[in-house]
């Protein structure tokens, strides 16, 4: 009997052995899971910030007499020199914020209590993993963060420096990435030695053993080309789970990002593009001036527009919508990123690319011209024979304020009748198929792929007219930024001569007393005299963007 007791014991002794060390290893597993899965859907850079409560129904889960609450996370936050820009991450199911429901929040230096609250200058995007809020940076040396209005519970979240920062991404069509980077400083239309750079992939940049590396195949300006690895390409959830990519200089360590790689374009090219003509554009509060500009050059024979908003603050969300509306085919892309015009344009070309045989880069004080009489359609056709012509260049006349010190009722073209005498520059239309694969652009016109060529229009087939020197209201809110990466802005007492510049003004946005007189060597109206004929109504006597223009114009003056 003792025998069978000491034997029912040791069996007793094993049981609880082998149970202890079960109940220790699930330990380790679960709590390895849970934090290996937290790290998947939210990347170890994110650091969720509680912004606030939302006591919502819809957004409590509730267990027991507890209560969770989802939080909504401060994804990032990019500090320029004026704004900040702060990207928002909803979690499932969490209705998105309204510009009201928000205060921009300012702490000062050092501190850790908040001193001011401002609205947000703007609020983009019905993205629940992306909404962007714009913060302007009041007052100055202030360290700014956004809260619900009825929760005052702060916590800042990460903190980029524009100087410096990877910024957007795409995988194209070739499996390779480009990636967008700011604060290289490279030389524009040079290619520079992608040996002395390394693309890497990963959540935490910090943490170089967990990242994965890759070649770069080329680098230029602000684009770099990267060979995208396998396990990104064979695992999109992945690129939905917050992987960024960033660019590591050698010999001086892996730049902050907040780049993730948007969805793989095409791999092949459709036979035969859905439009003709379309053009990109890239504007900053010039939503009074996008009827004339759009309503004009659709009748000429362009399709579809793309427009890259870099941080307006005017109506132009009410007026593209209105467009859209009246079946032009318009594309809004919010671009928040600051003297990155030919970063934006390659972006453009990119997602053009499988929809537009051609695209054209001009801005919203620019219109093609076609003295001939005839449409986009019919030059595209005739001068780009043969077949290997994949870029059109066309002069660009360059008006002034023929006399006026008020916005022109009748529009740019009607209204300025002004100008220089010799053309100053180019700009270009192009075959998106045909771009050199660095992607580099400068003042509007590409690179283009060995085999192909550009021809110059002839000026009296096509020609731009730029309406750059307008009456003085319009143009001193250039002095505010320029948006070429490459181009000195107003105040910057650098390349002051320069055909970039207006001529005599100087760096401060002060008027001459000459102004209304300047520029004016030519009297041209031959456009005006088009478009009269073409677009007046023969009993108002009004153009089709001439009321709305104006009620664009009063809320201007009344904002000023």
């Amino acid at each position: 009997m003792m025998k069978d007791r000491r034997k029912r014991d040791v069996v007793s002794w094993s049981r609880f052995f082998w149970c202890t060390i079960f109940v220790v290893f699930f330990c380790v597993i679960f709590s390895g899971f849970t934090f290996s899965t937290f790290r998947f859907m939210f990347g170890e850079t994110l650091h969720p910030v509680v912004i606030s409560s939302l006591r919502n129904p819809t957004l409590e889960a509730i267990s027991g007499d507890s209560t969770v609450t989802p939080t909504i996370s401060i994804r990032e936050t990019v500090v320029f020199p004026d704004q900040a820009i702060i990207f928002l991450k909803y979690p499932p199911s969490a209705p998105l914020f309204t510009k009201d429901d928000l205060d921009c929040v300012y702490f000062p230096p050092n501190s850790t209590e908040p001193n001011h609250k401002l609205p947000p200058a703007r609020l983009d995007g019905a993205n629940p993993d992306n909404q962007i809020v714009r913060c302007l940076l009041h007052p100055r040396g202030s360290t700014v963060t956004v809260a619900v209005k009825s929760d005052d519970r702060i916590t800042p979240g990460p903190i980029h420096n524009w100087d410096s920062l990877v910024y957007g991404a795409l995988i194209d069509r070739d499996n390779t990435t480009i990636v967008f980077v700011k604060g290289l400083n490279l030389r524009p239309e040079r290619l520079s030695n992608p040996s002395r750079f390394e693309c890497v992939y990963g959540w935490d940049f910090g943490r170089p053993k967990f990242l994965l590396r890759s070649e770069v195949l080329s680098i230029a300006q602000e684009i770099v080309r990267c060979k995208t690895p396998l396990s990104i390409l064979s695992s999109p959830q992945r690129i939905n789970n917050s992987v960024k990519v960033s660019i590591r200089v050698k010999g001086r360590g892996i730049l902050h990002s907040v780049a993730r790689p948007e969805t793989r374009l095409e791999s092949d090219p459709p036979k035969r593009k859905e439009h003709e003509m379309c053009v990109c554009t890239m504007l900053r509060n010039q939503a009074r001036f996008m009827r004339e500009w759009v309503i004009y050059h659709a009748r000429i024979g362009v399709e579809r527009w793309f427009i890259y908003d870099n941080n307006s603050d005017d109506d132009i969300i009410d007026v593209i919508q209105l467009l859209k509306d009246a079946n032009y085919n318009i594309t809004r892309r919010v671009w928040p990123w600051v003297k990155t015009q030919e970063a934006g344009f390659a972006h453009c070309a990119l997602l053009a690319r499988d929809t537009c045989e051609w695209i054209g880069f001009i801005d919203v004080d620019e219109f093609f011209h076609l003295p001939s009489g005839l449409l986009l359609y019919d030059v595209l056709r005739n001068q780009s024979m043969p077949n290997n012509v994949a870029e059109l260049r066309t002069s660009c006349h360059s008006f002034g304020p023929s006399g006026l010190e008020h916005v022109p009722n009748q529009g740019s073209m009607v209204g300025y009748t002004c100008r220089l005498r010799a053309p100053e520059r180019h700009k270009s239309i192009v075959k998106p198929e045909a771009l050199n694969s660095t992607l580099i652009n400068v003042v509007h016109h590409f690179h283009l792929r060995g085999g192909f060529e550009f021809v110059n229009v002839d000026s009296g087939l096509m020609v731009i007219n730029h309406y750059k020197y307008q009456v003085w209201d319009v143009f001193k809110e250039k002095f505010y930024r320029r948006v070429a990466t490459y181009v000195s802005d107003w105040q910057h007492e650098e390349n002051v001569g320069s055909k970039d510049r207006a001529p005599g003004l100087g760096t401060r946005a002060v008027e001459p007393l000459d102004w209304s007189s300047r520029f004016c060597e030519v009297t041209d109206t031959s456009l005006k005299d088009r478009v009269l004929q073409i677009f007046e109504d023969p009993k108002t006597r009004l153009l089709p963007w001439q009321e709305q223009q104006g009620e664009q114009e009063n809320k201007f003056v009344q904002k000023r």
